[in-house]
């Protein structure tokens, strides 16, 4: 931390040759996670070949684990289990027939619309074998939304869920579509919309040479304050080394155990964590629909270690009675990762009493990337905190001129690494000032370098001249014992310009008054933070990845 302590930075460079210590650290985790275990000379052999195949693109992630663990289970879903060996094998054999017959490749990418199930994983790894760019689609896109996302990109061909054909139907995509899950679960007789994925796999046909272009990875932003945009990525080992190495380093992630992906993979929480599991060969657990109990059983049966989720879905789990979370088994948990959207201190703790101290808060954006991280000692000793930067990111918060603010004091986020996005598609990017970009969000950092995010840098409300960032009003409302979700926003006011207005989810079977949740709060922040209304929802409206619609409220 500087001595201003409103930067910090991990142990490693932005950019450029890490240093000896930071390789060392690289190193380090590598083996502690057993990525660096003793290989056989032959699989050692396959591995290499399996790198001058592909070159370095996510597909090769999939191959060396084939030829490193080709019976190690690669993915489990409602279909059943494949093993790397075969995933490799489909992977290879559906990339052939995209570039053969529908043109896929470096000149046309490949559009991806699929729930988490093994589609989506064989669709991605295919198009960037292939050196095609691939442009990951929101499962929630009506079709206007969907003709706006598919603009200004060339498309070679769609793969998606039979379910979600009508809405390229509406968005006017005339193009070639295959069909990743049928209805009915089948893995092939698609009853209309295209060709099955399963038939182009099982045409198969000689793998593709070797890409001679990257693939761009293009993730769609949220959209939750505007129209979502594409933002574009070349996935690099040099980008990602200063994350793993964090992540590798601070969290009890292993070589081949299994990891539970609960938030939808075409979000950069879900992408990001795909990518691990493939680098350390574990076993993708998937659902194409999030579950509360159906993953609690799910852990107990497959012995998940690593479990992935966003807050609303931590919290629907531990919603539960505790007679139906208790009766699975959930000892098998190292780390339970959370994500996507802010992490309550209340829920925090909960979820640690409920599995143990093996929770993680971890913050980024889909521009920055990964950008901090807190573990279980930081969540209990400083609840809602999002922790510290990763190895190789430079964090700063920074006021209106771009001057770093006295310690404790709430600015603007600005985050700097490889994981920078390099551009929206469309043009445009974020803001940047001296290498860094700007998350969007407002926070600060405390006495320890931790992180708190404030809020949304556009959802300041300016009540009567007096600044209030929603999420601190927030974090107060949650810890009500009556109050299961709450969300705050502002709203035109004719006397103060804004004034606030709290939504609130009630926990079942309690029924506090607007009165009563006024004077906790009043209890607890100054005055102008009160919020003026209290409306009571059944539920807070959410996008996928379980992001509050604040725009939805501000209508209500």
């Amino acid at each position: 931390m500087t001595d201003d302590t409103t930067s910090a930075r991990g142990d490693g460079p932005p950019s450029g040759a890490p240093r000896a210590g930071f390789a060392l650290e690289t190193v380090r985790a590598l083996a502690r996670a057993r990525v660096l275990a003793p290989v056989r000379p032959d699989r050692l052999v396959r591995m290499a070949a399996a790198v001058r195949a592909s070159g370095i693109t996510p597909a090769t992630a999939c191959a060396v684990s084939a030829a490193r663990y080709p019976e190690q289970r690669a993915i489990i879903d409602e279909r059943g289990t494949l093993t790397y060996r075969e995933l490799e094998h489909r992977v290879v054999a559906l990339a052939s027939v995209l570039g053969r017959e529908l043109g896929v490749g470096p000149e046309r990418g490949l559009a991806v619309m699929c729930r988490n199930h093994r589609g989506f994983v064989e669709a991605m790894l295919a198009a960037t074998r292939l050196g095609a760019d691939v442009l990951l689609l929101n499962t929630e896109f009506p079709g206007p939304q969907l003709r706006e996302a598919l603009a200004g990109y060339r498309i070679g061909a769609v793969v998606c869920d039979q379910e979600l054909t009508g809405a390229f139907d509406q968005a006017g995509y005339a193009g070639p579509r295959v069909i990743a899950w049928a209805e009915g679960g089948g893995p092939s007789g698609a009853a209309s919309g295209g060709p099955a994925l399963e038939d182009l796999i099982a045409r198969g046909g000689e793998p593709p040479p070797r890409p001679r272009r990257r693939s761009r990875i293009v993730i769609l932003t949220s959209g939750t304050t505007g129209r979502p945009k594409g933002a574009p990525r070349t996935p690099s080992l040099r980008a990602l080394i200063g994350p793993m190495t964090t992540l590798l380093s601070q969290l009890p992630l292993y070589a081949r155990e299994p990891m539970l992906i609960a938030p939808p993979l075409f979000h950069g929480f879900g992408l990001s964590y795909l990518a691990l599991a493939l680098f350390l060969g574990s076993t993708l657990v998937l659902r194409r629909r999030f579950d509360p109990e159906a993953t609690l059983a799910d852990i107990a049966e497959h012995r998940v270690a690593t479990l992935a989720v966003v807050p609303v879905m931590l919290r629907r789990i531990l919603q539960l009675p505790p007679e139906v979370r208790l009766r699975h088994d959930t000892s098998s948990l190292r780390a339970v990762m959370s994500a996507g959207a802010p992490l309550a201190g209340a829920l925090a703790t909960d979820a640690m009493s409920a599995f143990g101290d093996v929770v993680y808060n971890l913050y980024g954006s889909t521009e920055t990337g990964f950008g901090a991280v807190a573990g279980p000692a930081d969540l209990r000793a400083a609840p809602g905190t999002v922790g510290r930067a990763p190895f190789g990111t430079t964090l700063k918060i920074l006021d209106d001129r771009g001057v770093p603010v006295r310690s404790g004091a709430t600015g603007r986020i600005f985050l700097g690494s490889e994981l920078v996005f390099e551009g929206y598609a469309g043009g445009g990017s974020k803001e940047m000032i001296d290498g860094l970009m700007s998350t969007g969000d407002v926070g600060h950092l405390d006495g320890d370098g931790r992180l708190f995010i404030d809020g949304r840098a556009d959802d300041m409300i300016v009540s009567g001249g007096e600044n209030v960032f929603p999420q601190e009003v927030e974090d107060v409302i949650a810890q009500h014992d009556d109050v299961a979700e709450v969300a705050v926003v502002g709203v035109p006011d004719d006397e103060f310009g804004q004034r606030l207005k709290a939504f609130v989810v009630r926990r079942a079977g309690a029924d506090p008054s607007v009165d009563e949740l006024k004077a906790y709060v009043k209890a607890q922040v100054a005055r102008y933070k009160v919020p003026r209304e209290v409306v009571f929802l059944d539920e807070l409206p959410r996008n996928a990845i379980g992001k509050v619609l604040r725009s939805r409220l501000r209508e209500a």
